[in-house]
């Protein structure tokens, strides 16, 4: 950990101290995520391509033998919420400690002995800003409880149960990329994964080593994954790989995406999310494949051509997210995207590291000229995944 995260360990702990009158058994973290390429394919068994970010969710935590789960944030106004291990019911909570508590649900529901705990976080991941701040959160709390009761999990079965908690027990829809980049990513590279087995290969990614940078922009548009919108682009692949007599979209080749696209008719929603989810999956390929040969800067191209992708066939943009990548693209950025889920959050500039005060400027200008809120801009370093820091 860097000096500044040792501090918030450091606070943490002590404000678990101050709440539950006993220093905690240990503190743990685990990050938000980018993701540089590979939008709205986890769900549909396909690759990703993210990496940790340097902000994390932190927990202090302490076992409790006696049944109870006492929670507290230091980023939401409010006491300490009790509850009891047995009394976890799903979607029955619609407070953020649906999060930590749908975890304890989950690893309980999968056989392991979790008899309640004491946990108290506090966050520098951004919320809504699709960096996978409720991901984060879910992480830290399965690692801890995960050493504190000896489960022995290693971090993409954690990654899975998460996503359960998240799907199951808060009722979100979302796939698995957010929480296995949480557990898994290491510092110094992008995760290469294939969601429907989880087989990762981490590629090499120094952008400050060759003069480039990589930023985000956090456009300060508020997204909730929960809402209506995300669960119909998922049910609408749902339709096109049944209709197509696949498991998953994954399934439909690449080259033989026009002769897909023909058997689905009149079907044009299907027929976009479809084309979207199969480009992008290339999309991915083609960007490993570029890394892996040295050619960094070539990736930035893919890049503009993912968010015309989200922004036409899966229609997950916003004005702002366009403006991001219009902006930054024409002062000259090597490419850009909207990242995450979409519907607002944050997009990605990948830049010279000369051209980074250009580009920065030109966006905020364009932003203050539409009247739109000021984004929030700061570059991102792929980081290490959860971990235990105390």
């Amino acid at each position: 950990m860097s000096e500044s995260s040792e501090a918030v360990a450091g606070s943490v702990a002590e404000r678990f101290e101050e709440l539950y009158g006993a220093a905690p058994d240990g503190v743990w973290a685990a990050p938000g995520r980018v993701n540089l390429i590979g939008e709205h394919t986890d769900y549909n068994d396909g690759f990703v391509m993210p990496f940790a970010l340097p902000h994390t969710a932190v927990a202090a935590v302490s076992r409790r033998d006696d049944g109870v789960l006492r929670l507290h944030s230091a980023d939401v106004d409010g006491p300490v919420a009790e509850l009891t291990v047995d009394g976890l019911v799903p979607e029955s909570d619609k407070r953020w400690t649906a999060y930590p508590a749908g975890v304890v649900w989950a690893l309980r529901e999968a056989g392991h002995t979790v008899t309640g705990a004491d946990v108290h976080l506090a966050s520098s991941v951004p919320a809504g800003a699709g960096l996978s701040s409720s991901a984060a959160l879910e992480v830290v709390v399965a690692l801890a409880l995960n050493d504190l009761f000896g489960l022995g999990l290693r971090g993409w079965q954690l990654a899975r149960l998460c996503q359960r908690a998240e799907n199951v027990y808060v009722g979100a829809p979302v796939g698995i990329m957010d929480q296995t980049a949480s557990a898994c990513c290491e510092i110094g590279h992008a995760l290469f994964l294939d969601t429907r087995d989880l087989s990762q290969r981490q590629i090499p990614f120094d952008l400050a080593a060759e003069g480039m940078r990589l930023l985000v922009v956090d456009t300060q548009v508020k997204h909730s994954h929960s809402e209506g919108e995300y669960g119909k682009r998922r049910a609408g692949c749902e339709k096109g790989a049944a209709l197509l007599g696949v498991d998953a979209l994954r399934d439909v080749p690449y080259e033989e995406l026009d002769a897909a696209l023909e058997r689905l008719g009149d079907e044009e929603e299907v027929r976009r999310l479809v084309r979207h989810v199969v480009t992008e999956d290339e999309r991915v390929e083609r960007v490993v494949s570029l890394l892996e040969s040295g050619d960094t800067r070539a990736i930035g191209p893919v890049l503009v051509e993912g968010h015309a992708s989200l922004r036409d066939d899966f229609r997950v943009s916003c004005p702002e997210l366009d403006l991001v990548v219009e902006t930054a693209v024409t002062s000259g950025a090597l490419g850009a995207r909207m990242t995450g889920g979409g519907f607002g959050g944050s997009a990605i500039v990948l830049a010279e590291e000369t051209d980074v005060p250009t580009i920065t400027k030109a966006v905020e200008e364009a932003f203050a000229a539409a009247g739109f809120t000021a984004p929030r801009v700061f570059e991102a370093v792929p980081a290490a995944g959860a971990r235990r820091v105390r």
